[in-house]
């Protein structure tokens, strides 16, 4: 009878239950439930499988750049982050309450990390991330204009509770990609979160937008009520040259 349960199971796609009750079939000293407690026990195990597998299921859509954690960001002193500010960001109130992240310091100072991490939290406490390089993006969806299918790319962006530009203003935005930025910013102010990272101070962005009239349309609907954090301190990739170089000496 344990075999058909099993092959059940496994037929209706029950696989937190189906890997519980074998593995406890199988054990030498299998453990010996009440019917109300074997009830909870392959619940509770086909639960904890589901949303194992969603938040799988999250990392991978959302293209991470690092695989980051809260727990591995460096809060020495020089770099100027306030630590209980990145956990009041990793309890994702802000996603709630559908508002922007800003993170600028110079190249290298963890501010791709910083994102990452958070973005990772947001997939752990359930919420849509994708994260995207914003010229990268703004190349593909120049790609997905050319063959039909830009609105298709343009809803699934819409539908990220949080969306994360990283490495924004590498490149003034030409035309179409101000065009497109627009848009995006459009169909997430007030719906939806989004992280952005640069290298540049928030005032320079409006000579990356160009075009003075879109530039204030866009950065009024992304700096509004906006989160602010600015990285200091040398970079990090120097450092842990550095430190690999020492190790080597």
């Amino acid at each position: 009878m344990n075999e058909q349960t099993l092959e059940k199971m496994r037929k209706l796609r029950l696989f937190g239950m189906h890997r519980a009750l074998k593995t406890n079939l199988e054990t030498d000293r299998n453990e010996k439930f009440t019917p109300d407690e074997l009830i909870s026990f392959l619940i509770d195990s086909e639960w904890d499988d589901r949303y194992n597998r969603s938040i799988d299921r999250s990392l991978k859509n959302a293209h991470f750049r690092y695989k980051a954690g809260i727990e591995n960001i460096d809060y020495a002193p020089q770099r100027g982050i306030d630590k209980n500010q990145i956990h009041r960001f990793a309890e994702c109130d802000f996603i709630k309450a559908k508002e922007n992240i800003l993170i600028t310091g110079s190249t290298g100072t963890g501010k791709s990390f910083m994102a990452s991490a958070i973005g990772h939290q947001a997939c752990f406490s359930g919420y849509k991330v994708l994260y995207a390089n914003t010229s990268r993006l703004f190349a593909q969806l120049k790609i997905a204009k050319a063959d039909g299918s830009v609105m298709k790319e343009l809803i699934r962006i819409e539908k990220q509770d949080l969306l994360i530009l990283d490495d924004f203003g590498i490149q003034p935005l030409d035309q179409q990609s101000r065009s497109m930025l627009m848009e995006i910013m459009e169909d997430r102010h007030g719906k939806r979160s989004t992280i952005i990272t640069s290298q540049l101070p928030v005032k320079l962005w409006y000579d990356v937008i160009g075009e003075k009239t879109v530039a204030d349309a866009i950065l009024d609907r992304i700096v509004h009520d906006a989160h602010r954090l600015d990285i200091k301190g040398e970079s990090m990739r120097k450092k842990k040259e550095k430190r690999s170089e020492e190790k080597l000496d």
